[in-house]
């Protein structure tokens, strides 16, 4: 009796542990898969090797990073070692962001992104930048597809895209849903997106479960709506195994979890390459391993096909793009949450241009560092694809402290609803002093206008750049604007007249955006948020990042 009683007892413990690992007792186990993942996101037509901002705390170093023929170099050995196994993402953002993108409306991309071939993408909240025809022409005329479950033409209700594909990777059935940033109609200019609705993640659910009926053993939501905004997605839709992200150009070296979900997001540029390794078995993950990877010269080879492609399609913008412009003696970039040099030079150059008291700008995320030296027209475009004219108006005082708390509330709430572009506007001629965490409408402190403590009832005058679509009466995202009106001169050509006047131009170090409770530099929105590190950068001194493939 003793004895079966003892034999119950570590069956029924047996049991327990096999069931509670999803194996079932004298179930065959099947042999093991393994799937690899590759994802990039929010490449804003950086085509080429370039110099990246890198980072560890307050410390911070450039290398040089990216280049589209490197990307698929490593791409193309992946898929060599593991011929049925590897599926390539674009997580969107792709076809704006440099001259030669914006000066073609997108399609000196189409040669080198089908000659890179992802296996799949998903339209970024940039994709309109030319206009909704334009983006259906130019998703038409990619080799591969693009998909996304909440964009339709608004006339009909019927999806632009197909909503998700299914693949098939050494006997393993993988679902990618794709899911844009329903706020597009509101954060890129009006005008861009007529004719398009967008929906809510409430339209997911469906879809989900269609491709789970059609034998998905993996399931993954590839979004581009920002590592918080996914991250939260993670916690509201269920069954799905991989949440992939785009939009705020967070580096994820190591994957938030959010039950058994990983999130993850590739960085942007083509600077970093994420991995997602996937071992299968009898149609359930048993393991899984994610690294970001540094796309740096010293370890990624460039693919001679699509080195070419680059070539050809950069050749007929290269005179242009290569005039010198300007000079600086120390480097602009624009990746901090806060404020940036780049964004500083800009403002400064917008106000100056327009003889106004303040200049707003949206705190845009895109462009690569610009060295010390010279400052090139390929430079300008970069920072700002879309060469806008400058607006003037006037607006009071209770105006802007309106205004900026709301901004301050778009960025740092705790409620990832609220969240709303990611970075905070930049300006010139203001300087403001907050606590990010304090409540929705308390988080200024401080607020002077050229020195002098702001005043609720006194009218400012202020530039901003007039978007397309926006009310006559706009301003930055400011309703109610006085005596508004477009001046002749735009933001292109107010930047070079700056640099014509100042060069060599000494980055301004002047604090025009201080947090009471942040360090001087904010380099991830989420870390800031969440206190949650998502791993360090690489080191200044190279090392291998990564094994064999």
């Amino acid at each position: 009796m003793f004895l079966r009683g003892v034999w119950r007892l570590f069956f029924g413990a047996f049991l327990a542990f096999a069931l509670g690992c999803g194996v079932r007792p004298g179930a065959a186990q099947g042999p093991s898969k393994r799937v690899t993942l590759l994802v990039m996101a929010d490449l804003h037509a950086q085509l080429e090797t370039h110099p990246e901002l890198f980072w560890q705390g307050q410390s911070s170093w450039i290398m040089p990073a990216g280049g589209l023929a490197r990307v698929a170099g490593y791409v193309r050995a992946c898929r060599k070692a593991n011929p049925a196994g590897v599926l390539f993402v674009d997580l969107g953002d792709t076809f704006q962001g440099s001259g030669p993108a914006s000066l073609s409306k997108g399609r000196a991309l189409l040669g080198p992104m089908n000659a890179l071939k992802p296996d799949v993408a998903l339209p970024g909240n940039w994709e309109v930048a030319y206009g909704a025809h334009a983006m259906r022409e130019l998703t038409r005329a990619l080799e591969y597809p693009t998909i996304a479950a909440n964009v339709y033409e608004e006339k009909t209700k019927t999806l632009v895209f197909p909503p998700y594909i299914m693949a098939e990777l050494d006997g393993v059935r993988v679902a990618v849903i794709g899911f844009t940033d329903p706020d597009v109609p509101k954060r890129q200019p009006p005008g861009y997106s007529v004719g398009l609705g967008y929906a809510g993640p409430d339209v997911l659910g469906p879809f989900i479960q269609a491709v789970r009926k059609k034998g998905a053993d993996i399931v993954i939501l590839a979004t581009h709506v920002g590592l918080i905004r996914a991250t939260d997605l993670a916690r509201r839709v269920e069954g799905v195994d991989i949440f992939l992200s785009g939009d705020t150009h967070e580096r994820t070296f190591v994957p938030v979890q959010v039950g058994s979900a990983w999130v993850i997001e590739p960085g942007a540029f083509g600077s970093f390459l994420g991995r997602l390794d996937l071992t299968v078995q009898n149609g359930r993950v048993v393991d899984r391993s994610w690294k970001l990877l540094s796309v740096t010269p010293d370890r990624f080879k460039e693919d001679a096909p699509v080195k070419e492609a680059v070539t050809k399609a950069l050749g007929p913008f290269s005179v242009l793009m290569g005039e010198v412009i300007g000079e600086t003696l120390g480097p602009l970039y624009r990746h901090d949450v806060l404020e940036t040099p780049l964004d500083r030079v800009i403002t400064d150059a917008m106000r100056e241009a327009a003889g106004t008291e303040i200049a707003l700008s949206n705190g845009f995320r895109f462009g690569p560092v610009i060295e010390p030296g010279p400052i090139l027209e390929a430079d300008l475009w970069s920072a700002l694809p879309n060469p806008e004219p400058l607006k003037v108006g006037k607006v009071y005082g209770w105006q802007l402290t309106s205004f900026l708390e709301e901004e301050l509330e778009h960025v740092f709430s705790r409620n990832p609803d609220r969240l709303f572009g990611g970075w905070l506007p930049r300006f010139s001629g203001m300087k403001v002093v907050f606590e990010a965490f304090a409540k929705k409408g308390e988080r200024l402190k401080e607020v002077f206008v050229n020195g002098s403590p702001l005043q609720e009832e006194r009218l400012y005058s202020v530039v901003s750049c007039q978007r397309e679509g926006d009310a006559p009466d706009v301003l930055c995202r400011i309703p109610h604007a006085l005596d508004t009106r477009v001046l002749d001169t735009g933001i292109h050509e107010a930047i070079k007249a700056y640099l014509a006047r100042r060069s060599p131009i000494t980055p301004p170090e002047d604090g025009r955006m201080v947090a009471t409770d942040l360090p001087k530099a904010v380099r991830s929105q989420y870390e800031a948020l969440f206190g949650v590190s998502l791993g360090m950068q690489p080191a200044p001194v190279r090392f291998p990042e990564s094994g064999s493939l």
